[in-house]
């Protein structure tokens, strides 16, 4: 049941008060990923864009933002602000290994029409609801009723030192990657090779883009498009050296009641290095 996601779920209310997000992309960008020496600090944006890395729509809320460090404990950002177009914040890597920056959510909504013609949602705008609170909430009358479960989550990978492998372990709740290249040891000329899980299990037949930065100063924006496999693969070969920004969107009928429609969204930032 959702109602057993709780933390470090956050819902959508915390990433910016409304679910207009879902238009646009999501990011949480380091500095750099891989780090040395005596407890590096990497600094990180977070916002929500209409362009790839570029400050235009809005901030992320700092408290909707989860770090969980190399032994799996959960640490704090540091020096958080929040703007009007991006949230900033450090992290002082105080353990050897890889960390993981990230957002996640889950929920439902209910849409529907009432006998008069007027529309309805709840819960309201930038809330989520239990399967058990929607149900309640639904009016026996309801006419054109659409109940949507979704997940989200955005996240990326920065390292002290040398790689950990906790990046591998999958939670089994929402939408997450399975990375078996490490996402901190990403090079040009060479193949990468990720895995979606939803809910513990292979995420087939998911769109993903990957899109480099820089996409302001070129004519195109020169998108790699795949779609994982059955065993919720795909196999990455970057266009040289950089950061991308990689987004993946599914959509089924397999909901849990009263849902009728389920969808995964995720978005992360990687770091190619020169080979």
């Amino acid at each position: 049941m959702l109602k057993r996601l709780v933390k470090p779920l956050v819902f959508a209310s915390l990433i910016t008060g409304t679910l207009s997000v879902q238009a646009h992309r999501l990011w949480i960008l380091p500095d750099v990923t891989v780090l040395s020496g005596e407890e590096p600090t990497a600094t990180f944006d977070a916002a929500v864009s209409n362009s790839i890395f570029n400050f235009d729509h809005v901030a992320l809320r700092p408290e909707a933002i989860h770090i969980t460090a190399p032994d799996g404990s959960d640490v704090d950002a540091e020096n958080a602000a929040k703007t009007r177009y991006r949230t900033v914040f450090d992290l002082s890597m105080k353990q050897e290994g890889t960390y993981r920056v990230y957002l996640s959510m889950a929920g439902m909504n209910a849409f529907w029409k009432d006998a008069d013609g007027k529309r309805h949602m709840f819960p309201g705008r930038g809330k989520s609801a239990t399967p058990e609170e929607i149900q309640d909430a639904i009016p026996d009358d309801a006419e054109d009723l659409r109940v949507m479960e979704s997940y989200r989550r955005s996240e990326t990978f920065v390292t002290a030192g040398a790689p950990s492998d906790n990046v591998q372990k999958i939670s089994g709740q929402g939408v997450e990657l399975k990375a078996f290249t490490h996402p901190n040891d990403l090079y040009a000329g060479e193949q990468a090779r990720f895995a979606l899980m939803l809910n513990g299990k292979p995420l087939a037949g998911a769109d993903v883009v990957l899109i480099k930065e820089g996409t302001r100063y070129r004519d195109s924006q020169d998108e790699i498009t795949l779609t994982t496999d059955k065993k919720g693969e795909i196999k990455v070969s970057w266009q040289g050296a950089g950061r991308y920004f990689m987004e993946a969107e599914y959509k089924d009928d397999k909901a849990q009641k009263p849902a009728t429609m389920r969808s995964a969204t995720y978005t992360a930032v990687f770091e190619v290095l020169p080979d």
